[in-house]
């Protein structure tokens, strides 16, 4: 009776054992998921904040290109208009240059033909007096 109690009570505790065995086990199994998806938790968020440094650099990059773009398409427009105000201007002040070379030139055919006129008429006077 003894021997049976005995063996009923190893048959217990080794029952006991292995439950306990199988609950860490169970525990250990459960322990090493939750690590593991920590883990890939944690990779995909890393992953997620590469990937959206990417795109914020790409994006500032984008940027910065436009404005430099930006900035030499309004210097180049700025130094057309520049260029075009300044021909305007010289084709201007040729304009003026040449109409008062016109100008004088008139004058002075004008004053040429006065005074063509005052030697032949002092011409003819002069003969009427001698005359």
């Amino acid at each position: 009776m003894l021997k049976s109690l005995s063996s009923g009570e190893e048959k217990e505790e080794k029952e006991e054992k292995e439950e306990k065995e199988e609950k860490e086990e169970k525990e250990e199994k459960e322990e090493k998921e939750e690590k593991e998806e920590k883990e890939e938790k944690e990779e995909k968020e890393e992953k997620e904040e590469k990937e959206e440094k990417e795109e914020k650099e790409e994006k500032e990059e984008k940027e910065e290109k436009e404005k430099k773009e930006e900035k030499e398409e309004n210097e180049g427009k700025e130094e057309k208009e520049e260029k075009e105000e300044k021909e305007e201007k010289e084709e201007k002040e040729e304009k003026e240059e040449e109409k008062d070379e016109e100008e004088e030139k008139e004058e002075e055919e004008e004053e040429e033909r006065y005074k063509g006129k005052r030697r032949r008429k002092e011409f003819s006077t002069k003969k009427k007096r001698r005359g």
